[in-house]
């Protein structure tokens, strides 16, 4: 009979740090401390699982070694789920994973901690509009169009990269700048990023700005590095909700968790409690 700690684990090979070895890293932490995988998802090979699929199985956690887009979609559809999701630090920037288990927390300390007894239920709030819930962070403006040239980067698609950064930076510097609306806040002329980060207070944002060639550069590293926050931008408050527009009328491009969609010339975006039960070990969560 499987242990209480057991658990199934859900991986995607093209995130961040989902190699052969770091898996095998990760099951060797898992048996090491009592909470064993007993079954393995590789997405995209296999689907993702359900509720309906984890509760036929008996499932009451559900590991997840993925970067912030998997991560995004296997747990907003489990929504509804009664189990609890254990979100690991798999990806890139793991930002989910530092607000849940600190920043400075690693794979086999946040395995030590869960099967200890050291980690609680919780419902962190997400930021969430039309396009859906940003478990991570959102970001808007026409400096989206960078995320593309990371994606090449990753692929070693070297003519991909150029034209996605010929193409990046023309959007960055003649796209639909975003500004925010209600409440206004920042620069009426708007930014060519504005970032979300939900946190147990609402959403923080932080404009991003390209004003002269020099900050133009440091913000183009900052994006391609998928450190944001390295570029030069201003803090324009903490809400609980926002509407956002674009300067021109046209259409507002944004990354949810790192993935693109768009929405209409004025769209609002709010906090919402995650709609099912995530691990969190850090103590000051």
């Amino acid at each position: 009979m499987a242990s209480r700690n057991s658990m199934w684990l859900l991986t995607n090979s093209r995130s961040g740090s989902n190699s052969e070895q770091a898996v095998d890293l990760l099951q060797g932490h898992c048996d090491e401390h009592g909470c064993p995988i007993v079954r393995t998802i590789s997405f995209p090979d296999h689907d993702l699982p359900t509720p309906q699929e984890l509760d036929e199985a008996n499932v009451e956690r559900l590991a997840v070694f993925t970067g912030d887009g998997t991560l995004n979609a296997a747990i907003t559809g489990l929504y509804g789920w009664q189990g609890e999701v254990l979100v690991l630090p798999g990806g890139t920037m793991n930002l989910l994973s530092k607000r849940l288990h600190g920043p400075d927390a690693e794979l086999a300390e946040i395995i030590r901690r869960v099967s200890s007894g050291a980690a609680i239920p919780v419902r962190p709030l997400v930021a969430r509009c039309e396009a859906g819930d940003a478990l991570a962070g959102l970001l808007a403006g026409p400096g989206t169009a960078w995320a593309g040239v990371r994606e090449a980067m990753r692929d070693l698609d070297l003519p991909a990269i150029a034209e996605g950064a010929s193409d990046a930076v023309a959007e960055t510097t003649g796209g639909a700048m975003v500004r925010c609306h209600s409440p206004q806040l920042g620069d009426p002329g708007g930014y060519p990023l504005i970032e979300f980060t939900p946190s147990h207070r609402g959403i923080q944002l932080d404009g991003f700005h390209a004003e002269n060639a020099g900050e133009f550069l440091q913000q183009s590293i900052a994006l391609l590095k998928r450190n944001f926050r390295e570029g030069p931008h201003t803090r324009l408050g903490i809400v609980p909700e926002i509407t956002l527009e674009t300067v021109n009328g046209g259409p507002l491009d944004i990354l949810v968790d790192g993935e693109p969609a768009q929405l209409g010339s004025r769209a609002k975006f709010t906090v919402a409690p995650c709609e099912v039960n995530l691990l969190a070990t850090h103590h000051g969560f």
